[in-house]
């Protein structure tokens, strides 16, 4: 018995060239089996399986052919002339080889004599002809489409994928969506050995692709729904997140633009992170974008700013009524602007548009101004961002987004759990003034700020400032001033008290050390005069004693006592 029988390994596969497809598909479509490609009208699935015979042609060296019941080969060389693709020269190589195969109803009108004998034919002789590694069959309703006897179409089809996997291609069919099944006759999906159903959707009058595996015998691979965009590359699917969460968490920094927000982060933004500013009309949120980009530019970092709201000279207008000048960089290409109206397009053009761009550019740093301007497509949204952020960390770019925000719905897109920073920017009324205050929300990752800060615009950039807090809670502009100023005077008052008690204190101080120092040269003086009566005291005792020693000298040198009488 064969031990490759029951190897649990998963089955060779081959890639297909399609960004996203192969990361979902964890490797490609199953090597040597047949893939079912199915969707309605102008969902892409002839697109599909030529850009798969294309990229087997030109990237992995497989050559193709692709079979066509409805197309004709020039017909097909014409449609996809729009495609950075090339066939006419892949033909011309003899990599890719192209059959158009008529098919007559009339043939099937009768059940026993269709036979795929004379399709065997040329298909075998095509691929002789230039080695196939790769077949499509696009469609499968046009080939079959006449016969109306379920057991027999079941078996042609059986006979159909048998022959191809016999002779070890790998191929892709296509086939028209059934009203409540996958196919029309709602055969194929059980046939083959993988099912990819493809959608095209409208919602709220814009247009959305889909993508989904259904079924793939012997492998793993995503089970949701991805969208897809089809440009002038073909097809580029965006899975949710990578399959694995490899991108790296650098330590190091990278300043705002601000000095004082810098130190509020602790440093200011990590590398490679993603940054949301939210905030009401006017608070700011472009202009600390902006001046962001412009401490990005000067450090000679390549910046994409994606702008959702205004045109690249409006923007660049705009920020010089806070010194920062756009001009020189995009003129040196430090900084390439990308305006898009949200309305133009799907949410996933402008994923895709998004991806180009960054693979293009190489960008150190992305900007998206704002998110806010996708209003209505919140799901939307949050899916594609997920999708983007994704991407953008596997390639350590920094990311600032920023959307409007209500006073009641601080994150109406649902997205601030995606981010690693994120400001909140305030509008402040007080006695008939409105000014701006800006707090850390969040900062993973950091020991940031958790006081709320005036934020500051003007001239020269942006400042930021601490806010007064007084009894009646934080003040800022005028009030900050006023309050600030009120202080200054008090302290000044405060300070000249003070000084003129300390110089009090010192006169008296000065009067009682004069007195003390009387008191010691009095002192001085009358322990110095009582130590000179002292003195003479004994000295005049001395004297006595001398004289006295001298008397009695005397007597006794004069014989002595005097006798008494008788």
């Amino acid at each position: 018995m064969n031990d490759d029988m029951f190897s649990s390994a998963t089955p060779a596969k081959a890639s297909t060239g399609i960004a996203g497809l192969d990361e979902i598909t964890l490797g490609g479509l199953p090597q040597g089996r047949v893939a079912l490609v199915c969707g309605g009208p102008g969902d892409g699935k002839s697109l599909l399986a030529m850009q798969f015979l294309v990229s087997g042609a030109s990237e992995s060296g497989e050559p193709g052919v692709f079979v066509s019941f409805e197309e004709t080969a020039s017909e097909l060389v014409a449609n996809a002339a729009s495609l950075n693709w090339g066939l006419a020269s892949l033909v011309e190589r003899g990599l890719l080889e192209i059959e158009h195969v008529r098919v007559d109803p009339g043939e099937l009108n009768r059940v026993g004599e269709y036979d795929l004998e004379a399709l065997f034919i040329r298909l075998d002789h095509a691929i002789a002809a230039v080695g196939a590694k790769r077949v499509a069959l696009d469609s499968v309703e046009k080939l079959f489409g006449g016969l109306g006897d379920e057991s027999l179409l079941r078996g042609e089809l059986q006979r159909l994928f048998a022959w191809l996997k016999d002779r070890g291609v790998t191929a892709v069919v296509t086939a028209e969506r059934g009203a409540n099944t996958l196919t029309r006759h709602g055969l194929e999906e059980y046939l083959s050995d993988c099912v990819i159903l493809l959608d095209h959707r409208v919602e709220a009058e814009v247009s959305t692709r889909r993508l989904r595996i259904v079924k793939y015998r012997g492998s793993s691979h995503g089970s949701n729904e991805y969208p897809f965009t089809i440009d002038a590359d073909g097809f580029s699917v965006f899975p949710l997140t990578s399959v694995e969460l490899k991108s790296e968490a650098p330590t190091t920094r990278v300043n705002t633009g601000v000095p004082r927000l810098d130190e509020m982060l602790g440093g200011g933004y990590f590398s490679g992170s993603t940054v949301l500013v939210s905030g009401g009309p006017g608070s700011g949120k472009t202009s600390l974008a902006g001046v962001f980009v412009s401490a990005a530019c000067r450090r000679g970092e390549r910046c994409l700013y994606l702008a959702l709201e205004e045109s690249a000279s409006q923007l660049t207008r705009n920020l010089t009524s806070i010194g920062v000048e756009f001009d020189p960089f995009l003129r040196d290409g430090t900084l390439e602007i990308v305006p898009r109206k949200p309305s133009e397009s799907g949410l996933e053009t402008h994923l895709a548009v998004i991806h180009k761009a960054v693979s293009t550019y190489g960008p150190t740093t992305v900007i998206i101004d704002p998110l806010s301007a996708f209003a209505g497509q919140h799901r939307g949204v949050k899916s594609m961002l997920a999708r983007l952020i994704d991407f953008l960390k596997m390639r350590g770019i920094t990311v600032l987004l920023t959307t409007l925000i209500k006073e009641d719905d601080r994150d109406p897109i649902g997205i601030s759990s995606l981010v690693d920073t994120w400001l909140l920017l305030s509008h402040h009324e007080f006695l008939g003034e409105r000014n701006r205050g800006i707090l850390v929300q969040k900062s993973r990752g950091s020991t940031h700020s958790h006081q709320r800060r005036e934020f500051l615009l003007g001239n020269s950039g942006i400042e930021i400032v601490d806010a007064y807090a007084g009894a009646g809670g934080l003040l800022m502009g005028s009030a900050r001033v006023e309050a600030q100023q009120r202080d200054l005077a008090d302290r000044l008052e405060r300070d000249r008290m003070l000084e003129a008690a300390a110089r009090r204190s010192g006169a008296a101080q000065a009067v009682v050390l004069a007195q003390i120092a009387a008191l010691e040269a009095q002192l001085e003086t009358d322990r110095a005069a009582t130590d000179a009566e002292m003195e003479d005291r004994l000295d005049r005792g001395a004297v006595l004693a001398a004289e006295e020693r001298a008397r009695l000298e005397v007597r006794s040198s004069s014989g002595g006592p005097s006798a008494g009488p008788p």
